[in-house]
């Protein structure tokens, strides 16, 4: 009957099978070998596995930077991309944007001389009566005129000085035009009578703006809308509003103390047409007695400009008679 030999890894398979509290019976001779080979585990096996190991997770480890890698670059390349895309976009859209503006531009421009040229006509034509009284749709007229003059005045720079004014540029010819419509208007009895009913913002706005406008600036402006202002005051109606505005009086001598002759020779009419009207006047002079420079007055009164020094003087006859009445009174 022949032996049977029994390797380590079988004796182990069956140890494991048999479980930890089985006894077995084994050969000296292989269970010496089988010690052999445990010992030989216990020194070579650290080493292989710790190398081997160590070999495979760096392996592993760089595989999964060099994945992460490629896909962060992946990202990058698609990021640097879109942003190279959205630059040209970029410059496409500020290319266009100076395009238009610049068209933007030259159709204000355009716009606005065109307004000039149209308007200057129509201030011309203005001139005559009949083309006032054929004149339609007064009030959208008006409306947009007031908007026009109060948008131009309110952009003006603070610092603007007079010397520093283009007389020439569409804008001042377009509402220069504007004011002298208005005035035209207001010099017929069927303008000065819309304006009294129906378009006394159109009043508050021209008295609001000369109160803005700083000495020296644009004083033919000035002038056309002291202008039509008088030429409502003859209207009874244009009168009374006028005369009740609580800017007027500090407005009259605001303008008085303007250095341009022509702005103080307007502002002296539109105070003669409320001293005419004897409630008017009389309404107004406590306003006037505290705040109206009489010193200005008489100043202009020995003026070289014979208009404006005759109208002074007859505007200090005017105050004396209201002083008078007073007393009379």
């Amino acid at each position: 009957r022949g032996e049977t030999s029994v390797s380590s890894t079988e004796v182990a398979l069956f140890l494991q099978d048999l479980g930890g509290d089985c006894f077995v019976r084994a050969r000296k001779r292989d269970l010496e070998r089988l010690s052999t080979e445990v010992m030989q585990l216990r020194e070579f096996l650290p080493k292989v596995i710790n190398g081997d190991f160590i070999d495979v997770l760096e392996e592993r480890q760089r595989e999964q930077l060099r994945q992460e890698c490629l896909h962060f670059r992946s990202r990058l390349e698609a990021v640097l991309t879109k942003l190279q895309r959205e630059r040209e976009e970029k410059l496409v859209l500020r290319e266009q944007l100076w395009e238009c503006r610049e068209q933007l531009q030259q159709q204000a421009q355009f716009c606005t001389g065109l307004g000039a040229a149209s308007c200057t006509v129509l201030w011309s034509a203005s001139c005559r009566e009949e083309a006032i009284r054929d004149i339609g749709l007064f009030k959208p007229f008006l409306t947009v005129a007031g908007q026009t003059l109060e948008s131009f005045i309110k952009s003006l720079d603070e610092e603007e000085t007079p010397q520093q004014q283009n007389y020439n540029s569409h804008e001042h010819q377009f509402v220069l035009a504007l004011a002298g419509i208005i005035t035209n208007v207001a010099a017929v009895t069927c303008g000065r009578d819309f304006i009294s009913s129906s378009a006394l913002i159109l009043l508050d706005t021209l008295m609001q703006l000369l109160g803005l406008m700083k000495q020296g600036v644009f004083p033919k402006l000035k002038v056309l809308m002291l202008m039509a202002l008088y030429n409502v005051s003859i209207s009874v109606k244009g009168l009374t509003y006028i005369s009740e505005s609580p800017t007027l009086s500090p407005l009259i001598c605001t303008l008085l103390e303007d250095q341009d002759s022509e702005v103080c020779l307007q502002t002296l009419r539109l105070l003669q047409s409320l001293l005419v009207e004897g409630d008017v006047a009389m309404r107004l002079r406590p306003l006037l007695q505290h705040s109206l420079p009489l010193g200005r007055v008489r100043q202009l009164a020995s003026s070289r400009h014979p208009t404006l020094s005759r109208t002074a003087q007859e505007t200090l006859e005017d105050l004396g008679c209201l002083a008078s009445a007073e007393k009379d009174q």
